[in-house]
Protein backbone atom coordinates (compact mmCIF):
# COMPACT_ATOMS: atom_id res chain seq x y z
CA UNK A 1 0.00 0.00 0.00
CA UNK A 2 1.84 3.20 -1.45
CA UNK A 3 0.19 5.55 1.21
CA UNK A 4 -2.72 4.84 4.17
CA UNK A 5 -5.82 3.31 2.45
CA UNK A 6 -4.78 4.34 -1.18
CA UNK A 7 -2.72 2.61 -3.99
CA UNK A 8 -4.66 4.79 -7.05
CA UNK A 9 -6.65 8.16 -7.47
CA UNK A 10 -8.93 8.93 -10.04
CA UNK A 11 -8.68 12.74 -11.21
CA UNK A 12 -12.19 13.93 -11.74
CA UNK A 13 -11.28 17.11 -14.08
CA UNK A 14 -8.75 18.33 -16.31
CA UNK A 15 -6.18 20.86 -17.14
CA UNK A 16 -4.37 23.13 -14.65
CA UNK A 17 -6.07 21.06 -11.61
CA UNK A 18 -5.72 17.88 -12.94
CA UNK A 19 -2.08 18.20 -13.11
CA UNK A 20 -1.90 19.45 -9.94
CA UNK A 21 -3.09 16.52 -8.46
CA UNK A 22 -1.41 14.26 -10.41
CA UNK A 23 1.65 15.75 -9.28
CA UNK A 24 0.78 15.46 -5.80
CA UNK A 25 0.02 11.69 -5.81
CA UNK A 26 3.48 11.16 -7.51
CA UNK A 27 5.37 12.80 -4.59
CA UNK A 28 3.12 10.69 -2.30
CA UNK A 29 3.73 7.41 -4.20
CA UNK A 30 0.41 7.21 -5.17
CA UNK A 31 -0.86 6.02 -8.93
CA UNK A 32 -2.95 8.07 -10.72
CA UNK A 33 -5.96 7.97 -13.34
CA UNK A 34 -6.86 10.62 -15.51
CA UNK A 35 -10.09 11.07 -17.44
CA UNK A 36 -10.33 13.02 -20.58
CA UNK A 37 -12.76 14.55 -23.26
CA UNK A 38 -12.32 14.10 -26.87
CA UNK A 39 -11.32 17.87 -26.90
CA UNK A 40 -8.78 16.83 -24.47
CA UNK A 41 -7.13 14.07 -25.76
CA UNK A 42 -2.95 14.14 -26.45
CA UNK A 43 -3.47 17.07 -23.99
CA UNK A 44 0.29 17.05 -22.49
CA UNK A 45 -0.75 16.20 -18.81
CA UNK A 46 -2.30 13.26 -19.69
CA UNK A 47 1.09 11.69 -19.96
CA UNK A 48 1.78 12.26 -16.26
CA UNK A 49 -1.01 10.11 -15.09
CA UNK A 50 -0.45 6.26 -14.99
CA UNK A 51 -3.41 5.55 -17.01
CA UNK A 52 -6.07 8.01 -18.56
CA UNK A 53 -9.81 7.05 -19.86
CA UNK A 54 -11.92 9.22 -22.34
CA UNK A 55 -15.05 9.64 -20.98
CA UNK A 56 -16.76 11.52 -23.68
CA UNK A 57 -17.48 14.20 -26.46
CA UNK A 58 -15.99 17.73 -25.77
CA UNK A 59 -19.39 18.99 -24.01
CA UNK A 60 -18.52 18.84 -20.36
CA UNK A 61 -22.31 17.38 -20.29
CA UNK A 62 -21.40 14.77 -21.92
CA UNK A 63 -18.20 13.95 -20.41
CA UNK A 64 -16.63 15.17 -17.26
CA UNK A 65 -20.21 15.64 -15.83
CA UNK A 66 -21.24 12.51 -16.85
CA UNK A 67 -21.46 10.73 -13.13
CA UNK A 68 -22.25 6.93 -14.57
CA UNK A 69 -18.99 7.63 -17.03
CA UNK A 70 -16.51 8.63 -14.36
CA UNK A 71 -17.59 6.10 -11.84
CA UNK A 72 -17.03 3.14 -14.82
CA UNK A 73 -13.68 4.84 -15.27
CA UNK A 74 -12.83 4.70 -11.46
CA UNK A 75 -14.06 0.70 -11.24
CA UNK A 76 -12.03 -0.18 -14.14
CA UNK A 77 -9.04 1.89 -13.15
CA UNK A 78 -9.28 -0.03 -9.78
CA UNK A 79 -9.07 3.31 -7.91
CA UNK A 80 -9.74 3.39 -4.03
CA UNK A 81 -10.70 7.53 -3.95
CA UNK A 82 -11.71 10.43 -6.49
CA UNK A 83 -10.18 13.67 -6.23
CA UNK A 84 -13.03 16.11 -7.96
CA UNK A 85 -10.69 19.60 -8.49
CA UNK A 86 -12.70 22.34 -8.53
CA UNK A 87 -15.77 22.88 -10.44
CA UNK A 88 -17.53 19.80 -12.44
CA UNK A 89 -18.81 17.61 -9.93
CA UNK A 90 -16.48 19.04 -7.23
CA UNK A 91 -19.04 20.05 -4.94
CA UNK A 92 -22.15 17.75 -6.20
CA UNK A 93 -23.29 15.98 -3.47
CA UNK A 94 -24.83 13.25 -5.38
CA UNK A 95 -21.83 12.27 -7.11
CA UNK A 96 -20.30 12.18 -3.59
CA UNK A 97 -22.63 9.55 -2.24
CA UNK A 98 -22.08 7.36 -5.55
CA UNK A 99 -18.52 7.45 -5.15
CA UNK A 100 -18.96 6.13 -1.36
CA UNK A 101 -21.98 3.83 -2.06
CA UNK A 102 -19.65 2.01 -4.73
CA UNK A 103 -16.63 1.51 -2.27
CA UNK A 104 -14.55 4.37 -3.63
CA UNK A 105 -13.69 7.24 -0.98
CA UNK A 106 -14.32 11.01 -2.00
CA UNK A 107 -11.67 13.56 -1.64
CA UNK A 108 -13.92 16.03 0.18
CA UNK A 109 -16.34 16.70 2.89
CA UNK A 110 -18.87 14.25 4.14
CA UNK A 111 -21.94 14.05 1.87
CA UNK A 112 -24.70 15.54 4.37
CA UNK A 113 -22.20 18.69 4.96
CA UNK A 114 -21.71 19.39 1.49
CA UNK A 115 -25.47 18.91 1.01
CA UNK A 116 -26.43 21.35 3.52
CA UNK A 117 -23.49 23.73 2.83
CA UNK A 118 -24.52 23.93 -0.60
CA UNK A 119 -27.45 25.60 0.03
CA UNK A 120 -27.33 28.76 0.68
CA UNK A 121 -30.23 29.02 3.25
CA UNK A 122 -29.17 25.82 4.84
CA UNK A 123 -25.52 27.41 5.41
CA UNK A 124 -27.03 31.07 6.60
CA UNK A 125 -28.55 28.70 9.54
CA UNK A 126 -25.88 26.70 10.16
CA UNK A 127 -23.67 30.28 10.39
CA UNK A 128 -26.00 31.48 12.77
CA UNK A 129 -26.06 28.55 14.84
CA UNK A 130 -22.24 28.60 15.22
CA UNK A 131 -22.84 32.43 15.83
CA UNK A 132 -21.17 33.85 12.96
CA UNK A 133 -22.45 36.97 11.42
CA UNK A 134 -24.61 36.85 8.82
CA UNK A 135 -25.70 39.25 5.93
CA UNK A 136 -29.40 40.66 7.56
CA UNK A 137 -31.89 38.89 5.11
CA UNK A 138 -34.91 36.40 4.15
CA UNK A 139 -35.14 33.84 6.74
CA UNK A 140 -35.50 31.22 4.31
CA UNK A 141 -36.56 30.54 0.54
CA UNK A 142 -38.48 33.89 -0.95
CA UNK A 143 -42.14 32.16 -2.28
CA UNK A 144 -43.92 35.14 -3.59
CA UNK A 145 -43.17 38.93 -4.96
CA UNK A 146 -45.27 40.26 -1.92
CA UNK A 147 -42.69 38.28 0.44
CA UNK A 148 -39.83 39.67 -1.07
CA UNK A 149 -41.60 43.42 -1.38
CA UNK A 150 -41.57 43.23 2.71
CA UNK A 151 -38.60 41.43 3.53
CA UNK A 152 -36.61 44.35 1.48
CA UNK A 153 -38.90 46.70 3.32
CA UNK A 154 -37.42 45.50 6.59
CA UNK A 155 -34.05 45.42 5.50
CA UNK A 156 -33.95 48.35 3.73
CA UNK A 157 -33.04 48.68 -0.36
CA UNK A 158 -30.85 47.70 -2.39
CA UNK A 159 -31.00 43.92 -2.02
CA UNK A 160 -29.18 40.88 -3.31
CA UNK A 161 -31.21 38.55 -4.81
CA UNK A 162 -29.42 35.23 -4.75
CA UNK A 163 -29.66 31.76 -5.78
CA UNK A 164 -29.59 29.22 -3.32
CA UNK A 165 -28.20 26.58 -5.32
CA UNK A 166 -26.25 29.24 -6.83
CA UNK A 167 -21.85 29.57 -7.88
CA UNK A 168 -19.37 31.48 -10.41
CA UNK A 169 -21.79 34.70 -9.54
CA UNK A 170 -24.83 33.18 -11.92
CA UNK A 171 -28.72 33.79 -10.22
CA UNK A 172 -27.74 37.07 -8.44
CA UNK A 173 -29.42 39.93 -8.77
CA UNK A 174 -29.52 43.65 -7.44
CA UNK A 175 -32.73 45.37 -6.74
CA UNK A 176 -32.33 49.33 -6.08
CA UNK A 177 -36.72 49.44 -5.66
CA UNK A 178 -39.58 48.08 -5.74
CA UNK A 179 -39.94 48.04 -9.45
CA UNK A 180 -36.13 46.66 -10.00
CA UNK A 181 -37.26 43.81 -7.45
CA UNK A 182 -39.53 42.41 -8.71
CA UNK A 183 -38.40 42.27 -12.36
CA UNK A 184 -34.72 41.33 -11.00
CA UNK A 185 -37.01 38.57 -8.98
CA UNK A 186 -38.21 36.66 -11.81
CA UNK A 187 -34.89 36.93 -14.16
CA UNK A 188 -32.84 35.96 -10.98
CA UNK A 189 -34.87 32.51 -10.26
CA UNK A 190 -34.94 32.30 -14.18
CA UNK A 191 -31.35 32.26 -14.54
CA UNK A 192 -30.84 29.77 -11.16
CA UNK A 193 -32.86 27.35 -13.26
CA UNK A 194 -31.35 27.53 -15.85
CA UNK A 195 -28.14 27.17 -14.38
CA UNK A 196 -28.63 24.84 -11.47
CA UNK A 197 -32.27 23.18 -12.02
CA UNK A 198 -33.44 24.89 -8.76
CA UNK A 199 -35.22 28.12 -9.34
CA UNK A 200 -35.00 28.81 -5.23
CA UNK A 201 -33.33 32.37 -4.46
CA UNK A 202 -33.34 34.70 -1.24
CA UNK A 203 -32.81 38.03 -0.47
CA UNK A 204 -29.76 39.43 1.56
CA UNK A 205 -28.91 43.29 2.17
CA UNK A 206 -26.80 44.74 -0.38
CA UNK A 207 -23.57 45.60 1.18
CA UNK A 208 -22.08 48.47 -0.44
CA UNK A 209 -18.66 48.59 -1.30
CA UNK A 210 -17.78 45.43 0.40
CA UNK A 211 -14.37 43.49 0.57
CA UNK A 212 -14.04 39.51 -0.16
CA UNK A 213 -12.28 38.13 1.96
CA UNK A 214 -12.06 34.25 2.30
CA UNK A 215 -10.48 31.76 4.76
CA UNK A 216 -8.77 28.54 4.09
CA UNK A 217 -9.57 26.03 6.17
CA UNK A 218 -8.42 22.31 7.02
CA UNK A 219 -10.60 19.31 9.21
CA UNK A 220 -10.27 15.69 9.34
CA UNK A 221 -12.57 13.10 10.20
CA UNK A 222 -11.04 13.00 13.91
CA UNK A 223 -12.78 16.39 14.68
CA UNK A 224 -9.97 18.68 14.75
CA UNK A 225 -10.36 21.53 12.57
CA UNK A 226 -7.72 24.47 11.61
CA UNK A 227 -7.76 27.97 9.70
CA UNK A 228 -4.57 28.39 7.34
CA UNK A 229 -5.35 32.17 7.48
CA UNK A 230 -6.86 34.24 5.20
CA UNK A 231 -7.23 35.17 1.60
CA UNK A 232 -8.25 38.85 0.21
CA UNK A 233 -10.32 38.20 -3.52
CA UNK A 234 -11.83 41.86 -3.75
CA UNK A 235 -10.53 42.41 -7.33
CA UNK A 236 -12.80 40.42 -9.49
CA UNK A 237 -15.66 41.30 -11.90
CA UNK A 238 -19.03 40.25 -12.18
CA UNK A 239 -17.81 37.95 -9.17
CA UNK A 240 -15.18 36.25 -11.15
CA UNK A 241 -11.58 36.72 -9.42
CA UNK A 242 -9.30 38.69 -10.90
CA UNK A 243 -6.27 38.88 -8.44
CA UNK A 244 -5.81 36.58 -4.41
CA UNK A 245 -3.74 37.33 -2.06
CA UNK A 246 -2.46 36.66 1.34
CA UNK A 247 -2.59 38.10 4.04
CA UNK A 248 -5.90 40.67 3.41
CA UNK A 249 -4.18 44.26 2.96
CA UNK A 250 -5.34 46.95 5.49
CA UNK A 251 -7.34 44.03 7.36
CA UNK A 252 -7.09 45.21 11.44
CA UNK A 253 -5.19 42.10 13.25
CA UNK A 254 -8.38 41.70 15.80
CA UNK A 255 -10.64 41.41 12.75
CA UNK A 256 -8.21 38.90 11.29
CA UNK A 257 -8.25 36.46 14.22
CA UNK A 258 -11.87 36.84 14.87
CA UNK A 259 -12.78 36.19 10.66
CA UNK A 260 -10.37 32.74 10.93
CA UNK A 261 -11.97 31.83 14.22
CA UNK A 262 -15.29 32.08 13.01
CA UNK A 263 -14.63 30.34 9.74
CA UNK A 264 -13.19 27.47 12.06
CA UNK A 265 -16.14 27.39 14.39
CA UNK A 266 -18.50 27.06 11.31
CA UNK A 267 -16.94 24.45 9.91
CA UNK A 268 -16.74 22.57 12.95
CA UNK A 269 -20.49 22.76 14.01
CA UNK A 270 -21.54 21.89 10.32
CA UNK A 271 -19.62 18.27 10.66
CA UNK A 272 -17.34 19.14 7.60
CA UNK A 273 -13.88 17.69 7.15
CA UNK A 274 -11.29 17.83 4.12
CA UNK A 275 -10.24 20.97 2.62
CA UNK A 276 -12.86 24.14 2.39
CA UNK A 277 -13.36 27.62 1.46
CA UNK A 278 -15.48 29.81 3.90
CA UNK A 279 -16.10 33.29 2.19
CA UNK A 280 -17.24 36.55 4.17
CA UNK A 281 -18.10 40.55 2.88
CA UNK A 282 -16.42 42.71 4.70
CA UNK A 283 -17.54 46.39 5.04
CA UNK A 284 -16.08 49.96 5.56
CA UNK A 285 -15.93 49.91 9.01
CA UNK A 286 -14.19 46.07 9.58
CA UNK A 287 -17.83 44.29 10.33
CA UNK A 288 -17.85 41.16 8.44
CA UNK A 289 -20.50 38.87 7.39
CA UNK A 290 -20.99 35.03 6.10
CA UNK A 291 -21.80 34.42 2.34
CA UNK A 292 -21.03 31.39 1.86
CA UNK A 293 -19.01 27.84 1.89
CA UNK A 294 -16.72 26.27 -1.44
CA UNK A 295 -17.04 22.38 -0.24
CA UNK A 296 -13.31 21.85 -2.51
CA UNK A 297 -10.29 22.72 -2.73
CA UNK A 298 -10.03 26.28 -4.56
CA UNK A 299 -8.38 27.96 -7.88
CA UNK A 300 -6.76 30.53 -5.58
CA UNK A 301 -5.37 27.52 -3.06
CA UNK A 302 -1.64 28.45 -3.84
CA UNK A 303 -1.88 31.95 -2.55
CA UNK A 304 -2.36 29.85 1.01
CA UNK A 305 0.28 27.22 0.07
CA UNK A 306 2.90 30.04 -0.26
CA UNK A 307 2.19 31.75 2.67
CA UNK A 308 1.67 28.70 5.18
CA UNK A 309 4.13 26.25 3.47
CA UNK A 310 1.59 23.79 3.78
CA UNK A 311 0.76 21.39 0.65
CA UNK A 312 -3.24 21.55 0.64
CA UNK A 313 -3.74 18.80 -2.21
CA UNK A 314 -1.74 16.16 0.09
CA UNK A 315 -3.12 17.25 3.07
CA UNK A 316 -6.47 16.79 1.63
CA UNK A 317 -5.80 12.94 0.24
CA UNK A 318 -4.27 12.32 3.76
CA UNK A 319 -7.34 13.36 5.42
CA UNK A 320 -9.64 11.51 3.15
CA UNK A 321 -7.72 8.39 4.19
CA UNK A 322 -8.49 8.69 7.91
CA UNK A 323 -5.45 9.70 9.00
CA UNK A 324 -5.36 13.04 11.86
CA UNK A 325 -4.10 16.49 10.95
CA UNK A 326 -1.01 16.36 11.83
CA UNK A 327 -1.02 20.92 11.84
CA UNK A 328 -1.70 22.33 14.91
CA UNK A 329 -3.10 26.01 14.77
CA UNK A 330 -0.74 28.11 16.81
CA UNK A 331 2.54 26.39 14.73
CA UNK A 332 0.52 27.06 11.08
CA UNK A 333 2.70 30.68 10.09
CA UNK A 334 1.30 33.09 7.81
CA UNK A 335 5.19 34.48 6.24
CA UNK A 336 5.07 37.21 3.80
CA UNK A 337 2.75 37.91 1.43
CA UNK A 338 1.56 36.01 -1.55
CA UNK A 339 -0.62 37.17 -5.06
CA UNK A 340 -2.10 35.27 -7.51
CA UNK A 341 -3.03 36.58 -11.08
CA UNK A 342 -5.61 34.48 -13.21
CA UNK A 343 -4.30 34.53 -16.84
CA UNK A 344 -7.34 34.09 -19.20
CA UNK A 345 -7.76 33.95 -22.44
CA UNK A 346 -10.18 36.16 -23.52
CA UNK A 347 -10.39 40.03 -24.58
CA UNK A 348 -10.97 42.43 -21.53
CA UNK A 349 -11.54 45.39 -24.90
CA UNK A 350 -14.29 43.20 -25.95
CA UNK A 351 -16.51 42.12 -23.20
CA UNK A 352 -14.41 39.46 -22.06
CA UNK A 353 -15.02 37.51 -24.92
CA UNK A 354 -12.76 34.07 -24.77
CA UNK A 355 -10.73 33.86 -27.13
CA UNK A 356 -9.66 30.33 -27.63
CA UNK A 357 -6.80 29.17 -30.49
CA UNK A 358 -3.63 27.56 -31.26
CA UNK A 359 -0.27 28.99 -28.75
CA UNK A 360 2.00 29.69 -31.40
CA UNK A 361 4.69 30.83 -28.45
CA UNK A 362 4.94 30.62 -24.96
CA UNK A 363 7.46 32.12 -22.66
CA UNK A 364 6.98 32.06 -18.90
CA UNK A 365 8.35 33.95 -16.23
CA UNK A 366 10.42 33.16 -13.66
CA UNK A 367 12.88 34.18 -10.78
CA UNK A 368 13.04 33.90 -7.01
CA UNK A 369 9.66 33.32 -5.38
CA UNK A 370 7.81 32.73 -8.93
CA UNK A 371 5.12 29.80 -9.62
CA UNK A 372 3.19 29.32 -12.38
CA UNK A 373 0.30 26.91 -12.22
CA UNK A 374 -0.82 25.77 -15.51
CA UNK A 375 -1.12 22.40 -17.75
CA UNK A 376 -0.43 24.92 -21.27
CA UNK A 377 2.35 25.03 -23.57
CA UNK A 378 3.83 25.95 -26.70
CA UNK A 379 1.74 24.18 -29.39
CA UNK A 380 -1.49 23.51 -27.11
CA UNK A 381 -4.92 24.46 -28.31
CA UNK A 382 -7.03 26.38 -26.19
CA UNK A 383 -10.47 24.59 -25.78
CA UNK A 384 -13.53 27.26 -26.56
CA UNK A 385 -15.18 24.12 -24.39
CA UNK A 386 -14.04 24.70 -21.13
CA UNK A 387 -13.18 27.71 -18.73
CA UNK A 388 -11.04 30.13 -20.59
CA UNK A 389 -8.15 30.16 -17.61
CA UNK A 390 -4.65 29.51 -19.56
CA UNK A 391 -2.94 29.63 -15.72
CA UNK A 392 -2.13 30.85 -12.62
CA UNK A 393 0.47 33.07 -11.92
CA UNK A 394 1.75 33.14 -8.56
CA UNK A 395 4.76 35.24 -6.76
CA UNK A 396 5.51 35.20 -2.68
CA UNK A 397 7.80 37.83 -1.21
CA UNK A 398 8.85 39.22 2.17
CA UNK A 399 6.17 42.41 2.00
CA UNK A 400 3.16 43.22 -0.04
CA UNK A 401 5.18 46.36 -1.93
CA UNK A 402 7.88 43.43 -2.93
CA UNK A 403 5.14 41.18 -4.11
CA UNK A 404 3.31 43.64 -6.60
CA UNK A 405 7.04 45.10 -7.85
CA UNK A 406 7.31 41.34 -8.79
CA UNK A 407 4.35 40.53 -10.59
CA UNK A 408 4.58 43.77 -12.82
CA UNK A 409 7.99 42.29 -13.59
CA UNK A 410 6.30 38.86 -14.94
CA UNK A 411 3.63 40.30 -16.55
CA UNK A 412 6.31 41.97 -18.43
CA UNK A 413 8.22 39.15 -19.01
CA UNK A 414 5.06 36.88 -19.90
CA UNK A 415 5.14 36.29 -23.69
CA UNK A 416 2.05 34.25 -25.12
CA UNK A 417 1.08 34.32 -28.87
CA UNK A 418 -1.27 32.97 -30.88
CA UNK A 419 -4.02 33.53 -34.00
CA UNK A 420 -6.62 35.18 -32.39
CA UNK A 421 -5.45 34.34 -28.93
CA UNK A 422 -6.00 37.48 -26.34
CA UNK A 423 -5.17 37.46 -22.35
CA UNK A 424 -6.36 39.24 -19.34
CA UNK A 425 -2.48 40.36 -19.12
CA UNK A 426 -3.51 43.94 -19.90
CA UNK A 427 -5.78 44.67 -17.59
CA UNK A 428 -3.91 42.67 -14.37
CA UNK A 429 -1.27 45.06 -14.98
CA UNK A 430 -3.19 48.06 -15.30
CA UNK A 431 -4.55 46.92 -12.30
CA UNK A 432 -1.43 46.55 -10.41
CA UNK A 433 -0.45 49.89 -11.21
CA UNK A 434 -3.94 51.97 -10.19
CA UNK A 435 -3.30 53.71 -6.81
CA UNK A 436 -6.06 52.00 -4.91
CA UNK A 437 -5.14 48.56 -5.92
CA UNK A 438 -1.42 49.63 -4.62
CA UNK A 439 -2.87 51.26 -1.33
CA UNK A 440 -5.25 48.37 -0.14
CA UNK A 441 -8.43 50.03 -0.12
CA UNK A 442 -10.22 48.12 -3.18
CA UNK A 443 -14.01 47.01 -2.98
CA UNK A 444 -15.64 44.23 -4.91
CA UNK A 445 -16.90 47.02 -7.58
CA UNK A 446 -13.66 48.52 -7.60
CA UNK A 447 -12.70 46.66 -11.04
CA UNK A 448 -16.07 47.48 -12.94
CA UNK A 449 -16.22 50.95 -12.08
CA UNK A 450 -12.47 51.99 -13.04
CA UNK A 451 -12.02 49.31 -16.32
Amino acid sequence: MAFGMFQRILIANRGEIALRIIRACRELGIESVAVFSEADRGAFYLTQADQAFCVGPAPSGESYLKIDRIVSAAEVGNVQAIHPGYGFLSENAHFAEICRECGIEFIGPPVDAMAKLGDKVAARQIAMDAKVPVVPGSEGLITSEEEAIRVAKEIGYPVLIKATAGGGGKGIRAAHNEMNLRTELKAAAAEAEKAFKNAGVYIEKFVQNPRHVEVQILADQHGNVVHLWERDCTMQRKHQKLIEESPAPNLPQSVREEICKAAARLIKTAGYYNAGTVEFLVDKDNHFYFIEVNARIQVEHPVTEQVTGIDLIKEQIRIAAGEKLTIKQRSIPCNGCSMEVRINAEDPDNNFRGTPGLIEKLRIPGGHGVRFDSHVHQGYRISPHYDSMIGKLIVHKPTREEAIACLKRCLREFELEGPGVKTTIPLIAKILEHSTFINGDGDTGFVERTF
